[in-house]
């Protein structure tokens, strides 16, 4: 739901140019960043939540300098590679790792 309000948001700030891009994403980013740390640190029983809580500690952090940029001279969007790459390797590290943890020994 967090990410379908981010997209209809990004949808109007391109309207208005990058530093209204900048001000929705990171919104989302603080958002979407608070929700993994408290569900990985409510989940740890499961194992491999690790990089989801330091996935959601380093959103939160990301979401506050897009904003804090959105406000500075020659803010641009090239910073939101970054984050999206670095977001997509923790969230393949958790599900591995959630992975390895749910197979049965049995089997």
């Amino acid at each position: 739901m967090v990410s379908l309000v981010a997209a209809a948001g990004l949808a109007i700030a391109a309207t208005t140019g990058i530093p209204a891009i900048l001000r929705v994403w990171g919104t989302w980013a603080i958002v979407s960043g608070i929700i993994q740390l408290f569900v990985g640190t409510r989940r740890t029983a499961l194992g491999g939540q690790w990089p989801m809580i330091l996935s959601g500690a380093i959103s939160t952090v990301a979401g506050t300098a897009f904003i804090l940029q959105a406000a500075q001279d020659g803010a641009a969007l090239s910073v939101l590679a970054g984050y999206a790459t670095a977001g997509g390797v923790f969230f393949l590290v958790s599900a591995l790792r959630l992975g390895h943890g749910t197979k049965n020994p049995d089997a």
